[in-house]
């Protein structure tokens, strides 16, 4: 079959709940690449959304997927023990922040924000919650009660949890208070105990974070941010949940996105990176917080499946022997170089931002007025597909460039797809 019979077989049964796929048929892909029906090879900056950080079917998953196959598929892990999972539990305890240790199974990041919430619920007898503005945790009911973005909460789909209030986001490109950091003092931080203080009623469970803000636009947040925050949760005793779903794994440059910050969280939740494309995520808490849910509290049919927690326990392997994370941070830093070079060049670019390998550049129109260039962030990644480079799209404005390639692209690959972006800038910029 060909590209344009297998878009529209797809278009024709499936609920297209999204933004219109891009026009291209995947069928392979290896390390940093991957190949269409046409047999047209890319070099993936995107990642399947910063998911096979280790890379397309690398090696040693694949063997260890076979491997599992061959022996047992399904039995259910929350009615039977097996060894895949157990094995996989302990080494999340190893190579999270200290403290954590308890670990609930689930299939998506969103189920382990489900799981989170209610394990901080349950074990704080509390009930309302605080997100940031910009936020993102999930597509459900629950997860998008917490996520601060109007254009993901569409009001046909209501209503949404209450007991949520929402603090300012530290996205100092484009900052709520129009204060410049490091003079602002961190203001988005200290505004969290006049949240608690004027928009709860004082019940609340916990504060729920990404360490980086993947689908609000790439937004790191200062570094003194997360120790300011945890001040302020530990005066009120209030848990601290960190979104690690697509920050961990060493897509930022360290193991783990809040390793960057210097603060341990009280429950934490992965998933994306965690099995290299197989679908599993997971929620850790401290133990005393995890023994919190009683028999009947929460369960997953398919969570800790053995096929994906043997896939994850190989990514785990991988990932040290290759040093990934190391890679991340020398590979991102020689990236937002070659960006902010760019930035010095080509008026499209506002801000470039981000940690390790994963990486926003905001394109705006007017530097002053910062108004997002939408349209010409969608031409640049078509233009930049057309010459063989996938990247991402997304942002609360909706024009931020997301640079998120698996963490083993080469250095030839990463020069090939900056260089190919700047060419797009270039076309795209003189059109205007």
């Amino acid at each position: 079959m060909k590209t344009r019979e297998i878009i529209e077989r797809d278009e024709r049964y499936r609920i297209l709940s999204f933004t219109r796929l891009e026009p291209i048929v995947i069928t392979e892909g290896r390390g940093a690449i991957v190949r269409d029906v046409e047999g047209r090879e890319y070099i993936d900056c995107y990642a399947g959304i910063a998911v096979v950080n280790a890379g397309h079917c690398h090696p040693k998953i694949v063997e260890a997927v076979k491997s599992q196959v061959e022996r047992l598929i399904h039995c259910c892990s929350y009615v039977y023990h097996n060894i895949p999972t157990a094995e996989l539990a302990e080494r999340l305890a190893e190579v999270t922040p200290r403290g954590l240790q308890k670990v609930f199974f689930g299939n998506s990041g969103a189920e382990a924000n489900e799981c989170a919430v209610k394990l901080a619920r349950k074990y704080t007898k509390r009930h309302e919650l605080i997100a940031l503005e910009c936020s993102f945790h999930g597509r459900t009911l629950g997860t998008l009660s917490i996520t601060g973005q109007s254009r993901r909460r569409r009001y046909d789909m209501g209503p949404y949890l209450s007991g949520v209030a929402f603090a300012p986001v530290p996205y100092c490109y484009r900052c709520p208070f129009g204060q410049v950091y490091p003079e602002c003092d961190l203001l988005c931080a200290r505004r969290l105990r006049d949240v608690v203080e004027y928009h709860t009623s004082k019940c609340v469970a916990a504060l729920i974070a990404e360490p980086v803000l993947g689908e609000g636009g790439i937004i790191p947040p200062p570094p003194e941010y997360f120790k300011v925050v945890r001040e302020i949760l530990e005066e009120y005793g209030i848990l601290l949940i960190v979104d690690e779903v697509q920050s961990g794994f060493g897509r930022t440059g360290k193991m783990w996105g809040i390793d960057h910050y210097g603060v341990e969280p009280d429950i934490m939740t992965m998933g994306k990176g965690i099995a290299a494309g197989m679908p599993l995520s997971a929620c850790i808490a401290r133990p005393e917080i995890g023994d919190a849910f009683e028999p009947g509290d929460h369960l997953s049919t398919f969570g800790g499946n053995p096929v994906c927690c043997a896939a994850a326990l190989a990514n785990l392997q991988v990932f040290e022997e290759e040093k990934l994370p190391e890679q991340a941070a020398e590979k991102g830093e020689y990236t937002l170089k070659r960006l902010r070079e760019m930035m010095e060049e080509h008026p499209l670019i506002g801000d470039v931002r981000g940690l390790g390998l994963m990486i926003g550049v905001e394109l705006v129109r007017d530097h002053d007025k910062k108004t997002p260039a939408v349209e010409e962030a969608k031409r640049i990644r078509a233009e930049a597909r057309e010459r063989g480079v996938l990247l991402g799209l997304g942002g609360v404005k909706g024009c931020t460039i997301r640079f998120q390639p698996p963490l083993v692209i080469t250095r030839e690959q990463l020069d090939k797809a900056l260089t190919v972006f700047e060419e797009t800038l270039s076309i795209v910029e003189k059109r205007g």
